[in-house]
């Protein structure tokens, strides 16, 4: 497979983390959109929304389970925002699921 996140999640191409488990990593996007921006992945490659199902679902729920302690971990500590984006319509650059934390400063209404 030629999925960039596989490869960042199997540590093939570097990336500065933020946290990971056997499960998922968080790490910060090259790219960023916010003062602090985090993509946190399943480790396991799912496109993304539309391939979550009964034998992924627990990964995804755990990652939910760690957004805090993540947003936390990258600095963020007066809210931030969680965003997906499913299919090409949609932007998705990359088809392995992503959530971006973005934060660390007051964002504007509209961001994506």
């Amino acid at each position: 497979m030629d999925c960039i996140f596989c490869k960042i999640a199997s540590g093939e191409i570097p990336s500065k983390k933020v946290y990971e488990d056997g499960d998922m990593l968080a790490f910060y996007d090259i790219n960023p959109m916010a003062k602090v921006h985090v993509l946190v992945i399943p480790k396991t490659h799912i496109d993304n929304i539309d391939g979550i199902n009964a034998e992924n679902s627990a990964c995804v729920a755990k990652i939910f389970g760690k957004m805090g302690e993540i947003a936390k971990a990258a600095g963020i500590t007066n809210g931030y925002r969680v965003i997906s984006n499913c299919g090409r319509d949609a932007k998705q650059s990359v088809m392995h699921l992503h959530f971006h934390i973005l934060g660390g400063e007051e964002l504007p209404e509209r961001l994506a």
